[in-house]
């Protein structure tokens, strides 16, 4: 049997899981539309190490998160903990003086770093952990990883990944550095690679760009797929740079986004005169599918067969799904499920201010809770505290209850609410349920 069961991890110790667990490779895109690549049915855009390893992938197109902004969603991924949870609903806490900014935020990280990691799940049974990329509570050590980039310090610029975001922007070679390390080490490792990418700011190597001038796209969305071509092409790098050292058939590859993506000037809706002006509304920061959805894919040469599946799979689940994988009992008070014995039949989530978290108080800034149930997609509007005025003043998002059907409206442009009162009415008790405000 390849991979080693408990009983072999309680007698035998570090030793088992050093000898039979698989490498883990977690590749996190950042601001990816879900529809935004090859194997996604997008013709345009140019994602070929991605469409490959996805075509070798226990593979789910109707993936979600819970959340559609950065920090919170990344913070549910590491814990397996819906943000109201673990605390981490926001990106920011108050906006106000940087003193009290600073402390507020420690609260919260704080508060975090009591719950259950991936992490220091894998490091506990010996696995070396290697941070690159997007990471937003504090160092990489104090997130349990052995190696990493980003130092954390509010005082030197630390907010989101410091020095970890010049990874694949400015090249692999710390990944490279880290890599002949647990080789000589003789150790698993589990590789955490979220680049500053596809990312704003939009600034794509020339030759990359060229190829999207001439398509008829808006010079946003022309700029946006060049930076998603150049995500992939870092991707093809890593995956090489696996293969060169013989590790493919030890390691297991999973992919997400952290949240969608769809360019201002390609918005569906008209653009309010005071909205951000990289990002359409109804795509990041929103429980609309642009900006939760995400394609979710585990890949392990000669131990996944390659499928896809039509269930739903939600960021929550990759946790308990990687223990398993690694010949580990994932924690029993995780919500999420081992995706490579089930998939999901509902997905849920929510959406919070981005800037003014409270510590202690998550629901204080509750803006949207969702759920999707086979091809029905309902949203609840909250009144939670908002410093953000971009999604809280149009027409638009201001309706309290919203269903669609997204099989005849992928767009979600046609609220069916009121044609179904009671699949409401049971949709308003589930999420009463998951999300119990006081």
């Amino acid at each position: 049997m390849k991979l080693c069961t408990s009983i072999l991890c309680a007698c035998f110790g570090l030793c088992a899981a050093q000898a039979e667990s698989p490498n883990v490779v977690f590749i996190l895109s950042d601001d990816q539309g879900w529809g935004d690549y090859g194997f996604m049915g997008n013709e345009v855009v140019r994602t070929p190490h991605l469409d490959a390893l996805a075509a070798e992938s226990r593979l789910y197109k109707k993936g979600y998160v819970v959340s559609p902004l950065c920090r919170p969603s990344l913070a549910s991924m590491v814990t397996g903990l819906h943000p109201h949870q673990h605390g981490v609903v926001g990106n920011d806490v108050s906006p106000a003086k940087k003193a009290a900014r600073e402390a507020e935020d420690r609260t919260v990280r704080d508060a975090f770093h009591k719950h259950s990691s991936l992490v220091r799940f894998l490091v506990d049974r010996g696995y070396l952990a290697f941070q690159s990329g997007k990471w937003w509570e504090g160092s990489a050590v104090e997130g349990g990883f052995t190696h990493g980039m980003t130092h954390g310090d509010a005082a030197r610029g630390g907010r989101h990944g410091d020095i970890g975001l010049k990874i694949g922007r400015e090249g692999l070679g710390p990944i490279e550095t880290f890599l002949d390390h647990a080789e000589s080490e003789k150790m698993p490792f589990f590789l955490w690679y979220a680049p500053f990418l596809p990312h704003t700011p939009h600034h794509p190597p020339q030759e990359i760009l060229a190829h999207y001038e001439d398509k008829g796209l808006t010079e946003g969305t022309a700029k946006y797929y060049a930076m998603c071509e150049w995500f992939d092409q870092t991707c093809g790098t890593l995956i090489n740079s696996i293969e060169d050292r013989g590790l493919r058939e030890k390691t297991l590859f999973v992919y997400l986004c952290d949240n969608g993506w769809l360019a201002a000037d390609d918005s569906k809706i008209p653009l309010p005169d005071d909205w951000w002006p990289d990002y359409a509304p109804r795509s990041k920061g929103s429980p609309y599918e642009t900006g939760i959805r995400t394609p979710i894919f585990f890949s392990w040469t000669g131990e996944i067969e390659p499928e896809l599946v039509q269930g739903l799979a939600s960021s929550l689940d990759l946790f308990p799904t990687i223990v398993s994988l690694c010949g580990f009992e994932a924690p029993a008070d995780l919500p999420g499920i081992n995706l490579m014995e089930s998939s999901r039949e509902t997905a849920e989530g929510a959406a919070y201010s981005i800037h003014n978290m409270n510590p202690g108080k998550p629901f204080e800034t509750l803006q949207y809770s969702w759920m999707r149930e086979g091809k029905w997609k309902f949203l609840r509007r909250h009144d939670g505290l908002d410093s953000t005025k971009y999604l809280t003043v149009h027409d638009w998002d201001r309706v309290p209850v919203q269903l669609f059907d997204l099989n005849s409206d992928p767009d979600e442009t046609t609220n069916v609410a009121s044609q179904y009162p009671d699949l409401v009415s049971r949709f308003q008790r589930q999420l009463n349920e998951l999300f119990p405000q006081p």
